[in-house]
């Protein structure tokens, strides 16, 4: 019966999402519907897979997995002050702090939790305040980033601040639970310990810095040192936590932590989530769904009642992000972000694995809370798809401010993309702004160049920053401010080019745009290679460069691509090299790739690509 089990809940890992995609379900999470699944196959239905020691090795190391992989979910660069110190528009017009707006919904979330947890104890349905908190402000982080991502809305300014308010409902119950555990299993003398387990995490993140760089050029297939590296963070975080009395989810979360800030290429993040989600984790989430005994649930009235109670709650205690939301989107945006935080699965499963070691919960109310959070899970990702709806804002890729007009800034302005960026231009001349105001519907006028004039009028709020003053030293200070104040790409135009000045700007991450050079090298392609010259001024074709993040043209051969005879690929640049492109080259994820075509083909073939 072991082996039939096991082979049972490897088959249906496999079938589950063959299905949904067969039948096109895309609204529930595959995760809610293993655990579904998981309910059917098990004691509450057809009692086809029974609890047996092999499913439980593989559940343990699956949410010890899938704890690994949630700390790598977490995006440190929103959490950057210089990222979220400038405020950003929204699609309400209001000046937005992710980070602050996240803080103070989250805050929210956690007041409202542990006064739903207080309700339910005077009412006598759930006695045990602090668990009953920490699960209500728990959000599923896995579940909100794919659904931003399938939004296209992660680097807006509302997609960052639910980013934000997922990870603080992902990172704080973890360390609530840790605290939690320890003081009620006895040791709360050991608590102090903990911090141990920082101290290692930082150690190991300062010991395989530079050993990883290493790893990456010289594993090859046969020993995978990146994933051996993964594995070997995990197992040494989770001992430790283990040996200071923490628990061993934490361990995990942090070697998860630990290996994304080593930077890990796309690849081995690639196969890391395979590896995980490929086999680990769906084991995990199908056990959970056998575990639970409805039938008791059913059968016992007070549990019963205490299901509908659980499912309110935990939209409840969400109700202090969509208020905070509404500030500052619009209120249909920001009931469909509140909504789509309180999804809630990834924390709730680990922790009532805790509690029940722990015996301060029955089986029976475990049962409610999971079937609550399922009920949740699938109800959240619906709402928000049917409301959110995308703004003008939200569907712009990147926000390009231009300081400087004149003939070769207005063609730009004309010319770049409207569905690809937002662009406004800054002069200080009267006399430029009279001139093309008309002509340019976002041109603002300030007094003066200076630096603090330009932050203050927000024009370092942006992607991409372009200096095109008259002035070059002008240029030079105003694309170092930029820089400085953490805008992503900085470029500034010199009439006269010194090889020193090039080389720092270089150092700086500074790009330089000489026109004097253009025109050289524009002369000189011209005569060596009209070819190429045709290419950049063929106004029926165009030359494109993106960077391939569509996983669903990853690992395929070029020649697999259903448009390629559409286009012409030049090159492939794949991390600091560049490589001839054939037709049996594999295209990994974060290739960037230079290619031309008709326009109105290589427009829509960019926009595939590059989608997440």
């Amino acid at each position: 019966m072991e082996g039939l089990s096991l082979f049972l809940t490897v088959f249906l890992a496999l079938v589950i999402p063959i299905v949904m995609a067969r039948l096109r379900v895309t609204t529930v999470p595959t995760a809610v519907a293993e655990i579904i699944v998981g309910i059917l196959m098990g004691k509450s239905c057809l009692n086809l897979i029974t609890q047996t020691s092999q499913l439980t090795f593989l559940s343990n190391l699956g949410v010890i997995v899938l704890m690994f992989l949630s700390g790598m979910e977490i995006d440190f660069d929103l959490l950057s002050p210089k990222k979220h110190t400038r405020a950003r528009k929204s699609e309400s017009g209001k000046q937005v702090k992710p980070m602050v707006v996240a803080a103070f919904a989250f805050g929210g979330v956690a007041v409202a939790s542990v006064l739903l947890a207080l309700g339910m104890k005077a009412l006598g349905l759930f006695n045990d305040v602090a668990l009953a908190s920490i699960i209500f402000m728990t959000v599923a982080l896995g579940v909100v980033i794919a659904t931003l991502k399938e939004k296209e809305i992660l680097g807006r300014p509302i997609g960052q601040t639910i980013l934000l308010t997922a990870v603080m409902g992902e990172v704080i119950p973890l360390l609530l639970l840790t605290i939690y555990s320890t003081v009620n299993g006895g040791d709360a003398r050991k608590l102090w310990l903990i911090i141990l387990l920082f101290v290692a995490a930082i150690i190991l993140l300062r010991r395989f810095k530079r050993p990883y760089l290493w790893f990456a050029k010289v594993t090859k297939a046969t020993t995978q040192l990146d994933v051996r590296l993964a594995f070997f963070l995990i197992f040494a975080l989770v001992t430790v936590a283990e040996q200071v009395g923490a628990e061993n989810i934490l361990g995990a979360f942090l070697a998860g932590v630990v290996m994304k800030l080593l930077e890990p290429t796309q690849a081995t993040k690639d196969k890391l989530t395979s590896i995980g989600y490929g086999f680990f984790i769906p084991i995990f989430f199908i056990r959970t769904g056998v575990n639970l005994n409805l039938k008791l649930l059913f059968a016992n009235p007070q549990a019963l009642m205490l299901l509908p109670v659980l499912v309110i709650c935990l939209f409840l205690a969400k109700l202090p992000v969509t208020l905070t939301y509404m500030w500052a989107f619009n209120k249909r945006n920001a009931f469909a972000g509140g909504f789509l935080t309180a999804t809630t699965i990834t924390i709730v499963l680990p922790t009532l694995q805790v509690a029940r070691k722990l015996n301060a919960i029955t089986a029976t109310q475990s049962s409610a809370f999971i079937l609550a959070a399922v009920i949740v899970c699938i109800a959240c990702p619906i709402v928000f798809n049917s409301t959110f709806a995308l703004t003008p804002e939200d569907k712009i890729k990147e926000k390009v401010v231009i300081f400087g007009l004149n003939a070769v800034t207005m063609t730009v302005y004309q010319d770049l993309h409207d569905s690809w960026y937002s662009v406004q231009v800054l002069t200080c001349r009267k006399e430029k702004y009279d001139t093309y105001k008309s002509k340019v519907k976002n041109l603002k006028l300030l007094p003066d160049r200076k630096v603090d004039t330009l932050e203050a009028a927000g024009a370092f709020d942006t992607d991409i920053f372009v200096a095109t003053f008259t002035d070059d030293q002008a240029n030079l200070e105003v694309g170092r401010a930029a820089k400085q104040a953490g805008v992503k790409r900085v470029i500034v135009s010199q009439g006269k080019v010194v090889a020193d000045t090039v080389d720092q700007l270089r150092e700086e991450g500074i790009e330089l745009f000489a026109f004097n050079n253009l025109h050289g090298a524009m002369l000189r392609a011209l005569i060596e290679s009209p070819a190429v010259y045709r290419i950049i001024t063929d106004t029926n074709n165009a030359l494109y460069d993106v960077v391939v993040r569509n996983s669903a043209y990853t690992g395929r051969q070029l020649m697999d691509w259903d448009f390629v005879d559409q286009i012409t690929v030049s090159r492939i640049r794949r991390g600091d090299k560049w490589i001839s492109p054939h037709g049996s080259t594999v295209i990994e994820p974060g290739d960037e790739l230079i290619y031309s075509g008709p326009w109105r083909e290589a427009d829509r073939i960019h926009q595939l690509l590059s989608r997440e």
